[in-house]
């Protein structure tokens, strides 16, 4: 069944209200179409990230847009000579992160860099991030190195796809050329797009994936 835009703000709200992890009262939904849009002010990168994480589990969502900005306040706010330690350790103390990735503090702002053999471990130092005091943001410019064949990789995606029971497998077109996915096809739920996403990112030999996958 579609559900309605009134509904699904409604089911918004009441899955930000449910997670622990987020205060919802500092965050405003709008819905358009289908188009979640959150807004307003938390205190951390972190519960940012949360709020929007939580909009896309709602069955019915067909994109979110984030414009919850981070406001850090009282205790929680360092100086970035501060925040650049505490960054190091973290990553130091990370067995998925090589000591290839570097870091750049400007403002609460990081910037992480280097080159890196797999996208999980772009994503294991970018998580490290995620819930230290006083992070305002994220951006991620971590390299990945290409390697492996176009019809290797596709059809370690497509298997994966398979292995793993994702919803609508048979509906993603995979391709591949110079390190690059590209997803098409229409599927029933986020959870799906995700789901390919993710295996599409497991692949070696991967630098980026384009999603183009459509709900329907």
């Amino acid at each position: 069944m579609t559900k309605s835009d009134l509904q699904l703000k409604h089911d918004v709200e009441q899955e930000l209200l449910w997670d622990p992890k987020i205060n919802a009262a500092q965050i405003g939904v709008t819905v358009d179409a289908g188009t979640v849009s959150l807004f307003g002010a938390v205190g951390t990168y972190g519960e940012k990230l949360e709020s929007a994480t939580a909009a896309k589990r709602v069955s019915g969502v067909r994109c979110v847009a984030d414009d919850v900005s981070v406001k850090i306040l009282g205790d929680h706010v360092r100086t970035d000579s501060e925040l650049a330690a505490a960054i190091q350790r973290a990553l130091e103390w990370n067995v998925m992160v090589p000591k290839s990735v570097t870091i750049k503090v400007q403002d609460g702002w990081i910037t992480l860099e280097g080159v890196v053999d797999g996208n999980y471990q772009r994503e294991a130092a970018e998580r490290a991030m995620l819930y230290l005091t006083g992070v305002l943001g994220v951006t991620n410019s971590i390299e990945l190195r290409a390697e492996g064949s176009s019809t290797e990789v596709k059809s370690r995606i497509e298997s994966a796809l398979k292995r793993h029971a994702v919803a609508d497998a048979k509906a993603i077109e995979v391709s591949f050329s110079g390190g690059k996915v590209t997803l098409t096809g229409s599927v029933t739920s986020w959870s799906a797009i995700q789901d390919a996403r993710d295996a599409a990112w497991a692949a070696p030999g991967v630098t980026e994936v384009e999603d183009r996958l459509k709900m329907w």
